[in-house]
């Protein structure tokens, strides 16, 4: 099949992520009403609208990294979520942050750079 000379067939395309991750997201498309490929989709277009990534620039000069499509981001959370109070609103767009915090912390940890140190309440470099 083809729109204007795109082809708009169906493929398949696979992701590990961990299972915590898609206990939420499978939650999130439940409250949704949407199935997980659907949920998947729509997030990733979503998010697609959001970024945009210059190869030839390997940072950013921007003097508010990370608030660039902010707008969008709300538009696009209060799309999908209806109506949101604000905490729910900064929980919606912090979500992925946490997320990949967790996964740097991970892996971190299982590198010994980073060890909890529950007497003193956090995390610290591990000394070498």
């Amino acid at each position: 099949m083809s729109d204007g000379g795109l082809d708009t067939s169906r493929v398949s395309v696979k992701t590990y992520v961990p299972a915590y991750q898609r206990e939420v997201w499978a939650d999130h498309a439940d409250r949704l009403g949407m199935s997980q490929s659907e949920f998947v989709r729509t997030m990733v277009q979503a998010g697609r609208r959001d970024f945009q990534v210059d190869p030839g620039k390997p940072g950013s000069t921007d003097d508010t990294p990370g608030v660039e499509g902010l707008e969008d981001r709300i538009l696009g959370a209060l799309e999908a979520e209806g109506v949101l109070d604000f905490d729910e609103l900064v929980g919606t767009l912090s979500a992925d942050l946490e997320d990949r915090l967790d996964e740097a912390m991970e892996k971190l940890q299982a590198e010994n750079r980073v060890q909890y140190r529950g007497r003193e309440g956090g995390y610290a470099v591990v000394d070498e």
